[in-house]
């Protein structure tokens, strides 16, 4: 079986951002950090992000994106790109997902998925 031409992993690792949070005002501030790796046999650039976060409230932002941190990486099949941000959510647990929007070089657009993650403050769940 020949692997796929389009076939982006996405890993990220999430940290609660204590010093940044005021949870007496709803704020709770997280970092995340993604490492986005070409496992397929095409090159691809990442053009754009869609992520949708939701607080346990049920509270729902939607941010859209061009690239990642102002760049639209270039990944060659094996090649790999690390980063990291943050966002802000009004409950101590939420949850991220989304898509990367991906165009190969024969101009061919896709998009890799970002699988839901949790973004919770330590000790909140067991």
């Amino acid at each position: 079986m020949s692997t796929a031409p389009h076939r982006i992993r996405v890993d990220v690792e999430t940290v609660y951002l204590d010093e940044r949070s005021d949870p007496g005002e709803h704020r709770y501030v997280f970092a995340y950090t993604i490492t986005v790796r070409n496992d397929g046999t095409a090159p691809a650039r990442l053009l754009a992000r869609h992520w949708v976060i939701t607080d346990a409230n049920g509270k729902v932002q939607e941010v859209r994106g061009d690239g990642v941190l102002g760049e639209q990486p270039y990944l060659k099949p094996g090649q790999g790109f690390r980063y990291s941000s943050g966002t802000m959510i009004e409950t101590p647990v939420g949850a991220m997902q989304g898509s990367y929007q991906m165009v190969d070089d024969e101009g061919l657009s896709f998009d890799a998925p970002i699988a839901p993650f949790r973004l919770a403050i330590p000790g909140v769940l067991h």
